[in-house]
């Protein structure tokens, strides 16, 4: 009881943690013919964004210190509860975005050195993040968070949008830039598509850089044309047995299963050409783990208890 008391005393004693000021000049303004992160996609064009400064203070509580990323439904800060006086990560969605499925910022990664966060928000103060003003809607450029030397558990986190994989269905699902074949196509999907997802992740983490993108020549954002197209540059052409079984093959295929060339095929990005951080044996290991789960076909990929069993995670030099 002793202790319970002396706790309550320290509490009540610090309180609330005061606001950080953070400065409003000395920045890099961006010129407004440079596309900003999520000032790419459709949804920001059309105003779904949520409009968020560094050094807000959302629902009184959580100052928001820096930008750590983003993506087609939302955008993500690094912020500080002032009342506990802990850090968070804010997941800031668009008007009525959702998460889904398995994506890199649905992987929750505890951290042991509570430093990292110190000195993030300490470079964000005396280098203040480069930004711009698109129709008086704030775009900033993430800044790149400092590796810890210890992580603790990862926990896959946000099943808002699961469902049964038993049971097949055909609706669109999955995050624009991870979405398989089978979901493009409008094809029967089930289990594999997480195999899929988890594919395009891994080589978005390891890489550092997305494998897709699909944003259209045409100026408008994402487009599944563009996407397919890309993945023929990866992978080359998709089998004729799966394309007849799409609902929406014949909007970019022809009866015969040949692109219909709404628009050029990007040929110069096959998975060997875009590996950049492996060689020699090390690169053909890892191009062969990446093959088994980026597969046209749903069921020419590996399982997940195929990929755990992969030489790629055992034995790499």
């Amino acid at each position: 009881m002793t202790s319970l008391l002396k706790w309550a005393k320290t509490a009540i004693r610090r309180g609330p943690s005061p606001a950080l000021q953070f400065p409003t000049t000395g920045f890099e303004v961006i010129k407004p013919s440079q596309i900003l992160e999520e000032e790419r996609f459709e949804e920001f064009k059309k105003g779904h964004y949520y409009p968020i400064n560094i050094g807000d203070v959302p629902v009184s509580k959580y100052q928001v210190l820096g930008k750590l990323g983003f993506g087609t439904t939302s955008t993500v800060w690094l912020a500080r509860d002032l009342e506990s006086r802990q850090y968070v990560t804010l997941k800031v969605y668009t008007r009525d975005g959702t998460g889904q499925d398995i994506k890199s910022d649905n992987i929750l990664q505890e951290l042991e050195e509570m430093s990292v966060f110190d000195r993030f928000t300490d470079t964000e103060i005396e280098h203040p993040s480069a930004r711009k003003l698109v129709d008086n809607m704030p775009v900033y450029a993430s800044r790149p968070f400092e590796l810890p030397q210890k992580f603790g558990q990862a926990v896959l986190s946000d099943f808002g949008s699961a469902v049964r994989g038993d049971e097949r269905r055909n609706h669109d699902a999955q995050p624009t830039i991870y979405r398989s074949p089978e979901v493009m196509l409008t094809t029967e999907w089930s289990y594999p598509i997480d195999i899929w997802n988890v594919g395009t992740m891994i080589w978005d983490l390891f890489e550092g850089k997305h494998m897709f993108i699909g944003l259209d020549p045409d100026g408008k954002g994402y487009s599944t044309r563009m996407h397919l197209a890309e993945v023929i540059g990866k992978l080359g052409p998709p089998p004729l047995d799966l394309l007849q079984r799409g609902e929406r093959s014949h909007e970019f295929f022809t009866k015969d299963g040949n692109w219909n060339n709404q628009i050029e095929i990007p040929w110069g990005m096959s998975l060997e050409s875009s590996e950049e951080r492996l060689s020699g044996r090390n690169k053909e290991m890892f191009l062969k783990f990446m093959r088994g789960m980026l597969q046209w076909k749903p069921e020419d990929r590996k399982t997940a208890k195929q990929l755990l069993k992969d030489p790629w995670l055992y034995n790499r030099n």
